[in-house]
């Protein structure tokens, strides 16, 4: 028992100074994220009450100092979440962008009275476990010396081919899905978004690398490939926002973010296997792990999303609904299930 207790420790390292230091980045971009949707609406519905409402076209928001601060909050949140890729493998940071929607949920539950029913609790409990999950069990990050390290492991024939893949399909959906099936198929702009994305996180995590190495005193900047990387990452940021910005006018924002955070995240962490080879450095059981928790933070963005605007009436209607069509498959008295049903309506 004792061996047994010696070999689970020899082989669980625990987490290295820069894995920790771009975990507490990544949460702290969470938080100033998910902080700054409430803050901005908190701005909005006070610009709407004196002026005319940023849905019909007006921009009286533009002159109220809390719109600014959820902006100035969210820049800041964007800026912590560049930084957390100089430090940890994007396996690590990208899922844990679900904590900012957890945030956003629950603050808006306390600050704008938005109601959270027991699913959208159920979903933020499972993005937490899934985010731990994945936390517990993330590989360390890579030693990287020079960003021609970086540039060498971008360009190995593996992750060329999916480079190529990627670009190729985004621009056959543009050229030949979006005028005709981007006004109707979600999966079109948000496709563009997804693969686009992959590319764009690796080469921020590069140019972060970059950065991070010079700051420490070994200057990378004199080097074109940093500014190879800074060129990628400015195509692939205006390209993602444009397609983004054109999912969010034409779909509802319940469909489009779980299904934007699903893909995204999806491809990321597959474009930072193949570059970065963060599944090498692990075992069997490990990697599976990971999957796992991964899933599970899916299931609960999707269920957060699913029920985030289910209004009071048509929640409890589904609870009904459901011990009805199960008590009627049991051939069971339905006294019990019409006195719920009363005395709910007295209450």
């Amino acid at each position: 028992m004792a061996e047994s207790s010696g070999s689970w420790r020899d082989s669980y390292k625990g987490m290295s100074s820069d894995n920790i230091k771009g975990l507490v980045l990544a949460l702290s971009s969470s938080l100033f994220i998910g902080a700054s949707f409430i803050v901005k609406k908190k701005g909005l519905k006070k610009a709407a009450s004196t002026g005319t409402r940023a849905g019909v076209g007006g921009y009286s928001y533009l002159y109220e100092p809390l719109w600014w601060i959820g902006m100035t909050t969210m820049l800041l949140g964007e800026i912590a979440n560049f930084a957390a890729y100089a430090f940890a493998p994007a396996i690590l940071v990208t899922p844990l962008g679900a904590v900012s929607i957890i945030i956003s949920a629950v603050l808006a539950h306390i600050i704008l009275r938005e109601k959270l029913h027991i699913f959208g609790i159920l979903g933020c409990a499972l993005c937490v476990v899934g985010s731990t999950t994945i936390v517990l069990h993330a590989p360390q990050e890579r030693e990287i010396d020079s960003v021609i390290e970086v540039w060498n492991l971008a360009t190995e024939p593996a992750f060329m081919f999916y480079a190529s893949l990627v670009i190729g399909a985004a621009v056959f959906l543009i050229i030949r899905f979006v005028p005709q099936y981007g006004q109707t198929n979600v999966m079109v702009y948000i496709g563009i978004c997804s693969l686009v994305g992959s590319l764009s996180v690796m080469s921020v995590k590069a140019l972060g690398i970059a950065l991070k190495l010079t700051f420490s005193g070994t200057n990378q900047l004199f080097y074109p490939q940093t500014w190879i990387f800074t060129l990628v990452v400015l195509t692939c940021v205006v390209t993602q926002l444009n397609y983004l910005n054109k999912a969010l006018d034409t779909f509802n924002t319940a469909i489009v973010s779980p299904i934007y955070y699903v893909m995204f995240t999806s491809l990321t962490i597959l474009a930072s296997v193949i570059m970065f080879k963060d599944w090498d450095r692990q075992n069997g059981t490990q990697i599976v792990t990971e999957i796992c928790g991964f899933v599970t933070i899916l299931s609960g963005t999707f269920l957060l999303h699913r029920t985030k605007d289910m209004v009071e009436g048509a929640f409890l209607n589904f609870i009904y609904g459901t011990c009805y069509a199960y008590i009627c498959s049991d051939g069971l008295d339905l006294e019990f299930l019409h006195s719920m049903r009363k005395k709910r309506m007295r209450i």
